[in-house]
C-alpha cells in the first residue's frame, strides 16, 4: 500500500524504546524525516542513528522532558528548525505507575498527569499553528486501553487515559476545518520494556508473583498473545496517511480483542 509521505516531517515523542521507536522506524521507511525525542539524549542518539541506518531517512535527536513546558517548548523549536517544519506528530511520551488510589500520592499524580496528557496537550498546542497555516496536518496520540476499562490497580493511568480520549475528540473537531487530522490509538498489552515493567508492578500491587499476573493480562486477550510494537506502528502511518485522509476524531484499539466496551 502507497502511504504517501514522502518529504513529510514528523516530530515523535518517546521514541527510543517501544512502541515510539518503532513508529519512528515505520514513518522513517516511508520517506519521512523524523525527529525523535526521548529523556535519555544517549539512549535517544543511539535510536535515532539505528533507524536512520535501517531506513536511509533522515533522523534527528531532540532530548528533552515532556512533562517540562520549556522543554516542550524547545524540542518543537529544534526539531521545526532541523526539518523545517512538523507536518506529523505522535504524541507517545508518558506513562503512570500501577497502584490503587491509597498507593499514588499527590506528587505520584502530578507527575503522572504533567507528562500525560498535559505533555501531549502542550505538544499539539506548538505545532497546530503551523499545521493549520498550511492546511495539512496528523497529530496521533498514543493513549490506552484503560482509558475506558478503568481498573482499580492502575487508577492513574486510567485517568490520564480517559483524558486524552476527550481531548483526542475535541481537538479533531477544533482543527478539522484547517485539515488538520487527529486520531488516538489505544495499545493493549505490547512487549516492549514498559509492559516489562507493568507486570512486574502489577505484580508487587497484586502481592503476585509476576507469571501469574502474566497470564492474567494474556487472559484478557481473545488473540491469547502479547502484540508487537510493529503491530502498532503500522496503524499510525495509515493514520499518517494520504489514504486515511477522510479518518478524524477516532479512536482505535489495538489489543487482540480485549477491549471489552462497545
Amino acid at each position: 500500500m502507497k502511504l504517501d509521505l514522502e518529504g513529510k516531517c514528523a516530530l515523535v515523542t518517546g521514541a527510543s524504546l517501544g512502541i515510539g521507536r518503532a513508529i519512528a522506524l515505520e514513518l522513517a521507511r516511508e520517506g519521512v524525516s523524523v525527529a525523535v525525542n526521548a529523556r535519555d539524549g544517549g539512549r535517544l542518539a543511539a535510536a535515532a542513528a539505528a533507524i536512520e541506518r535501517e531506513s536511509g531517512a533522515r533522523v534527528v535527536a531532540v532530548a528533552g522532558d515532556m512533562s517540562a513546558a520549556g522543554d516542550v517548548t524547545r524540542v518543537v523549536g529544534e526539531a521545526e528548525r532541523a526539518l523545517g517544519r512538523i507536518d506529523i506528530l505522535i504524541n507517545n511520551a508518558g506513562s503512570s505507575p500501577a497502584g490503587r488510589i491509597h498507593d499514588m500520592t499527590d506528587d505520584i499524580w502530578l507527575k503522572s498527569l504533567t507528562l500525560k496528557p498535559l505533555g501531549y496537550v502542550r505538544c499539539a498546542r506548538a505545532v497546530a499553528p503551523g499545521m493549520r497555516g498550511r492546511r495539512w496536518g496528523r497529530i496521533v496520540n498514543i493513549i490506552g486501553r484503560s482509558g475506558h476499562q478503568p481498573r482499580p490497580w492502575y487508577v492513574v493511568g486510567g485517568a490520564a487515559n480517559a483524558a486524552l480520549l476527550n481531548f483526542t475528540k475535541a481537538l479533531a473537531d477544533e482543527l478539522a476545518p484547517d485539515n488538520v487530522l487527529v486520531n488516538g490509538v489505544n495499545p493493549g498489552p505490547i512487549q516492549t520494556p514498559r509492559w516489562d515493567d507493568h507486570i512486574a508492578q502489577g505484580a508487587k500491587t497484586t502481592a503476585a508473583d509476576e507469571d501469574k499476573v502474566l497470564a492474567q493480562m494474556i487472559a484478557t486477550v481473545p488473540l491469547g498473545r502479547v502484540g508487537t510494537p510493529e503491530e502498532v506502528s503500522g496503524m499510525v502511518a495509515f493514520l499518517c496517511s494520504e489514504r486515511a485522509s477522510f479518518i478524524t476524531g477516532a479512536l482505535i484499539n489495538i489489543d487482540g480483542g480485549g477491549t471489552r466496551c462497545i
